[in-house]
């Protein structure tokens, strides 16, 4: 058994997404496991020409490879079939791919009316938090229990260990580091564990462990309740160069230059062998490079300047790439 990670380094919408949809496409993977959060997260993939966001369903289903959503994660069922119509009627036979972990976690509506009521934090309002919490007090539902999902659920246990083919797992997370439960800014964090980590809680051995790539934008986005975002026009005009807008509430995204220290604790702590720089363009589509280090605001006079600094200010044994592609690395 070998398994590689797609972990956020930053607060996510940093293009998960479109990560493990290039790494699905050599064939190299059995399996693709999303191992943290719910609908809370929103992954883009541009497909055959068409966009695509998921919420639930790991990006493995797009090429054919067995899709799981893991014990880590809690699922809605109504978006979870939402989206199984959404790909259905994309020409992606779904049904026949994606699968629950028996021991996932239910979102009800009851959580959902729940969450609904924050205004402290700024959560998405999907339901995560309360499920997670019913979870923990050993109270919740899981999916095993729900008659509707039968059709999907799976024992991991059994569908990876019991097995005489060899098994090659993707492991897509959600979220991103700057939104851990224990290494974020706590309380403005998610309700799950978003380190590489955390994957091995899905039921693979952490010996199996082989790739982790780290993904993270060339600045910096955060949706929620605290202050982000600095009063300079500059990051207005990142937004809308950017697009970003949340693909799961459509709240405008804060931005801000990249915290190269939050970079590099979060490479660190997730053990990251790749990492992957997505929306170089941006930077140079409003003409500024810049990022902060040490709490100071470093100016570039060029984006192949501003690269340089990143890659000698990472470790050395991590590869970079630096990407402006929507739909590849």
């Amino acid at each position: 058994m070998i398994a590689d990670v797609v972990v956020d380094l930053q607060y996510g919408d940093c293009g998960k997404g479109k990560v493990t949809n290039h790494l699905c496409k050599n064939g190299d993977y059995t399996h693709v496991i999303r191992y943290n959060g719910g609908q809370n997260a929103g992954h883009t993939i541009y497909h055959n020409g068409q966009k695509l966001v998921t919420h639930h369903i790991p990006c493995g289903v797009l090429h054919g490879v067995k899709s799981i959503i893991g014990p880590g994660c809690v699922v809605y069922p109504e978006q979870f079939f939402a989206e199984i119509k959404e790909l259905e009627e994309a020409g992606i036979p779904a049904r026949r791919f994606v699968r629950i972990a028996r021991n996932t976690h239910v979102i009800t509506r009851d959580h959902l009316r729940e969450d609904g009521r924050d205004i402290a934090i700024g959560t998405t309002k999907r339901g995560n938090g309360p499920a997670y919490r019913d979870k923990y007090d050993r109270k919740g539902v899981r999916a095993e229990n729900v008659e509707v999902l039968q059709e999907f659920v799976v024992d991991l246990y059994e569908e990876l260990h019991n097995t005489d083919e060899e098994v090659r797992i993707l492991f897509e997370g959600a979220q991103g580091f700057g939104l851990d439960v224990d290494w974020g800014d706590y309380p403005f964090v998610t309700s799950s564990h978003c380190t590489t980590a955390s994957a091995f809680l899905n039921g693979v051995p952490p010996r199996s462990l082989r790739n982790v790539y780290g993904v993270a934008k060339m600045y910096e986005t955060y949706v929620g309740a605290k202050k982000f975002q600095p009063k300079e026009i500059i990051f207005d005009a990142i937004r809308d160069a950017g697009e970003e807008y949340g693909a799961t509430t459509g709240r405008p995204r804060q931005c801000n230059w990249m915290d190269l220290n939050l970079l590099q604790k979060a490479s660190n702590i997730n053990g990251v062998t790749n990492l992957i720089i997505n929306k170089v363009d941006v930077l140079e589509e409003v003409g500024e490079y810049r990022l902060i280090l040490d709490q100071q605001t470093l100016h570039f006079d060029n984006l192949n300047e501003m690269k340089e600094f990143i890659i000698q200010n990472i470790n050395d044994e991590v590869e970079v790439v630096f990407s402006s592609n929507k739909e590849a690395i």
